[in-house]
């Protein structure tokens, strides 16, 4: 049994994704989006139109692959490095705003669920997809073939 989130092009599979999350009530982009940067390394606010989908899909994918996922490490994950003029570049961190916005709206679709973690249980705390999250994700691919 092939699963398409392993199996298609990564790029190719977020577009699907992205596309599919268009179409869902919860997933709507903010006004403020169009006027802020998504980290502190970038030099202009996005001016993609499809952003805010191409991001809810590329961190839904990883929360997929991943298992349990918090909002640092998505923070690193979209990070870069930072332009400072004269002096070395540095590694900076993405912005936590957009990232928690979008687990939210995927929480608020049934998605993903809060995992936290127990005492004596060695497990990290974070977001994790629910059932119909893996179901809505693993059905991208199988649409189109």
């Amino acid at each position: 049994m092939s699963n398409p989130v392993y199996d298609l092009d990564a790029q190719q599979y977020n577009l699907k994704l992205a596309e599919a999350l268009k179409k869902i009530p919860e997933f709507k982009e903010p006004e403020w989006v169009k006027f802020v940067k998504s980290s502190p390394s970038k030099e202009r606010p996005i001016d993609d139109p499809d952003f805010w989908y191409k991001r809810a899909a590329s961190i839904l994918r990883q929360i997929y692959k991943q298992g349990v996922v918090g909002v640092n490490r998505l923070r690193t994950k979209y990070g870069g490095r930072k332009n400072r003029g004269f002096k070395p570049e540095e590694f900076r961190k993405g912005g936590g705003k957009i990232i928690r916005t979008i687990l939210q709206q995927a929480d608020k679709a049934g998605f993903t669920e809060i995992v936290k973690p127990m005492k004596g249980i060695k497990k990290r705390s974070g977001r994790q997809l629910t059932q119909k999250g893996k179901e809505f994700l693993e059905s991208i691919g199988k649409n189109e073939s």
